[in-house]
């Protein structure tokens, strides 16, 4: 303000503000993408070039008519917004993974890593979740299994959920996770805090990665280790990556009902083999995982993206065929997001049955 009057300008009430949120962006937010970013409904903002940005408001990505300047002026953008969340970016660190003050997810790659220009992915969080039957009303949640859903969760079934990227698993497990009785604790555990649980006793824990100089790290399976030790009545698994597979398993192994946790999948089938190649990670055997994992996990959702339209296609139950592997029994599919689903009658009354025996 004191600037603006020692030019001699007037400027009025709206004129000043929209001033002070410009250089509020370019300061401490993402410069000409802040405004973006705000837009209701936004989920992701991609920048793969000064004139080539995208937004994502729920319907795909849609070219912006927005510039910014040059790929100096790119670059330096992302450099600023990496030092934000306490990251360096440069040429000896071309990449980066950070979480934004205001809970923004970046990711950028600086040239010649992602060729002639540094490219930019925002991940925007949802400031308020969706409850279960929000998510049934949309048809997310289909009318043939939202009883089913309901049933796993009250009778502290172990649910593992996948999908691929923004297939909307970490959307389902919050309102899953909502149903859960009042007088339950529930520790998360995530890489990037973005679960959102309308839930009276919630304790959310998220890693950290390492500063600068290489210390500080805090990783999932630091976490989850340090979660059971926090009286957990549901532990839950923002998503399996990587080592924190194990301990998460055992955990469900050894008297965790109830727990939960998302995973990167082409289908339900994939799963097992999945899982193999994370423990993997933490030194353990294949024949090792398929064992923890048919006993850990009672039912797998998987969630598919056919355009705008998500949804859940697939409920399976794992089951140990051999030594060598586990197969995944259907026990409800359909071929895309809101189309019919059938039941597998018997997978089904298997499932039934365990429920039964959980809630009893």
């Amino acid at each position: 303000a004191e600037a603006v009057q020692r030019t001699g300008r007037v400027l009025g009430s709206s004129a000043l503000l929209e001033l002070v949120n410009r250089l509020s962006a370019q300061l401490s937010g993402a410069g000409p993408l802040q405004s973006v970013l705000e837009v209701a409904d936004t989920t992701d903002v991609f920048v793969n070039g000064p004139r080539e940005i995208f937004a994502d408001v729920g319907t795909g990505p849609r070219l912006l008519d927005l510039s910014l300047g040059s790929e100096d002026e790119v670059r330096s953008l992302a450099v600023r917004l990496a030092a934000l969340g306490g990251r360096r970016l440069d040429d000896s660190s071309p990449f980066v993974d950070v979480r934004l003050p205001d809970g923004v997810r970046m990711n950028a790659i600086v040239p010649p890593i992602s060729g002639d220009h540094t490219t930019i992915s925002f991940r925007v969080p949802r400031h308020a979740g969706f409850t279960f039957e929000q998510l049934r009303t949309g048809g997310f949640i289909p009318d043939d299994v939202h009883e089913i859903l309901s049933t796993a969760v009250r009778s502290r079934a172990n649910i593992l959920i996948s999908g691929g990227t923004g297939t909307g698993k970490t959307v389902l497990l919050g309102a899953l996770l909502g149903l859960v009785d009042s007088d339950h604790r529930i520790v998360i555990v995530e890489d990037s805090r973005e679960l959102i649980v309308g839930h009276s006793h919630v304790v959310q824990l998220a890693a950290r990665q390492a500063n600068v100089e290489g210390g500080g790290e805090v990783t999932l399976t630091d976490l989850v280790r340090n979660a059971l030790r926090m009286r957990p009545d549901r532990l839950v698994v923002g998503e399996c990556r990587g080592a924190e597979v194990r301990d998460m398993l055992t955990a469900l192994n050894t008297g965790h009902e109830g727990g939960s946790a998302t995973i990167h999948a082409n289908t339900a089938e994939a799963v097992p083999s999945r899982l193999a190649a994370l423990g993997a990670l933490a030194n353990m055997s294949p024949q090792a995982v398929f064992s923890q994992f048919s006993t850990a996990i009672d039912l797998v959702i998987h969630l598919r993206r056919v355009g705008a339209d998500r949804g859940i296609t697939e409920l399976a139950i794992p089951t140990r065929e051999s030594s060598s592997g586990v197969t995944m029994e259907p026990v409800w599919g359909r071929p895309s997001p809101l189309s019919e689903g059938t039941f597998n009658r018997r997978a089904l009354s298997r499932f039934e049955a365990v429920l039964e025996q959980k809630a009893a």
